[in-house]
C-alpha cells in the first residue's frame, strides 16, 4: 500500500517541532537523547503523541528524506533517529575530526560584519560554528539574518595552525571558533 505525501505545510511544522526537541528541548517531551544525539523512533513517535503532536513513521521518513537541509537522519538500522546538527544542549555528536577543503563559507547578516571581523565567527548558543562548502548555502543561510554577507574562511590553514574541523552527516562543517585572521568578507 502506498502512502500519501505530506503536504509542504505539514512537512515544514513537523521539522521545526523535530528541530525543538531533537535540538534543543528533548526534556519538554520527556525523550533523553543518547551519545551521538540518538533517539529510539518509537520513543519520539510516543513521546510526540504523548504531547498532542502524533507524527505518523511515513511522515517522519518524509521529513527526514525531503528536508532540504537534511537537519535529520536514520541510523543504518531505520530504528534511531537524530538531528545532524545545530544542538544548544550538550551533546556529543560522535564525529571524527576530519581535514576539511582550503577554502569554505559563512553565510551571516550583514549587521555582524564589523564584530565578525573584529572578534571572529563564534559559535554563541550553539556548539560549533556552522560552515557550508559553496558560497550559495552561506548565502541562503545569511538571507536568514537579514541582508546576506558572505565570509570566505581559510580552512587548511586553521587546520595546520591545530583547529579541529568536522563535518556532520548532512554535509554542514563545524569548527569551535573562527579566528578573524583567517576571514575574508567576499559578498
Amino acid at each position: 500500500m502506498r502512502h500519501k505525501k505530506i503536504d509542504d505545510r505539514r512537512l515544514i511544522k513537523i521539522s521545526k517541532y523535530l528541530s525543538k526537541h531533537l535540538r534543543h528541548e528533548p526534556d519538554s517531551i520527556g525523550i533523553q537523547l543518547a551519545p551521538g544525539g540518538w533517539v529510539p523512533v518509537s520513543e519520539l513517535l510516543d513521546a510526540c503523541a504523548r504531547n498532542n503532536f502524533a507524527i505518523q513513521f511515513s511522515e517522519l521518513k518524509q521529513v527526514v528524506a525531503e528536508n532540504d537541509k537534511q537537519r535529520f537522519s536514520f541510523d543504518e538500522t531505520g530504528t534511531l533517529i537524530r538531528a545532524n546538527q545545530g544542538h544548544s544542549i550538550e551533546i556529543d555528536l560522535q564525529l571524527a575530526p576530519v581535514i576539511p577543503p582550503d577554502i569554505l563559507y559563512h553565510g551571516t547578516g550583514r549587521g555582524a560584519v564589523e564584530s565578525i571581523l573584529r572578534e571572529g565567527i563564534k559559535k554563541m548558543s550553539r556548539h560549533h560554528v556552522h560552515l557550508s562548502i559553496d558560497i550559495e548555502t552561506a548565502r541562503k543561510v545569511g538571507a536568514r539574518h537579514g541582508i546576506p554577507a558572505i565570509f570566505t574562511v581559510g580552512a587548511a590553514a586553521m587546520h595546520r595552525e591545530g583547529h579541529t574541523f568536522y563535518c556532520s552527516d548532512n554535509g554542514v562543517w563545524l569548527v569551535d571558533f573562527v579566528p578573524p585572521n583567517y576571514l575574508k568578507l567576499s559578498h
